[in-house]
């Protein structure tokens, strides 16, 4: 009997341990956030969202303001649009811009949003129209490629 009450002991230590670990591990993959306050919802659309995924960062200022929602394709626009839940207690103007931005060289991409100076507060349902897409790296790197091809085979002509 007393061995028993032991593995029953036992066995719900190691539960609480396994249970800590996968809050831990959700947590620190950005896949779980116990924010309970209902705040509100704008939408804002990119031509280019590159990496950018559902529960992304929302930040302003270096500071978490919400997180991303939804990412759906818009066919008529044929652009990325994203909606942002927005917590309760931050309030931005009308004229804010979003920028998807990327944490170091290549880490994780959130949304920066840069508030203007409008009267009006944006509002539930709202659409952030000044928008700024994605950097692709790997756009870049085709593009300066491309440069310096063009540049190479520019000066070989000149030479002759």
């Amino acid at each position: 009997m007393q061995k028993w009450k032991h593995d029953v002991w036992v066995g719900l230590f190691v539960l609480l341990g396994a249970a800590a670990i996968l809050f831990l591990a959700l947590k620190a993959g950005n896949l779980l956030t116990l924010n309970f306050d209902q705040g509100y919802t704008v939408v804002a659309r990119f031509d280019n969202i590159g990496g950018l995924k559902s529960k992304a960062a929302v930040r302003s200022a270096g500071v978490v303001v919400g997180r991303v929602g939804n990412i759906t394709f818009d066919t008529k626009g044929y652009q990325a649009q994203v909606e942002l839940k927005l917590n309760k207690d931050v309030v931005f103007p009308k004229d804010t811009s979003a920028k998807i931005l990327t944490s170091g060289l290549l880490g994780e991409q959130y949304i920066g949003l840069e508030p203007g100076y409008g009267e009006t507060s944006l509002a539930q349902g709202d659409t952030i129209k000044s928008t700024q897409s994605a950097i692709v790296l790997e756009n870049l790197i085709s593009q300066f490629l491309f440069s310096k091809a063009a540049d190479d085979t520019g000066a070989k002509g000149a030479s002759k």
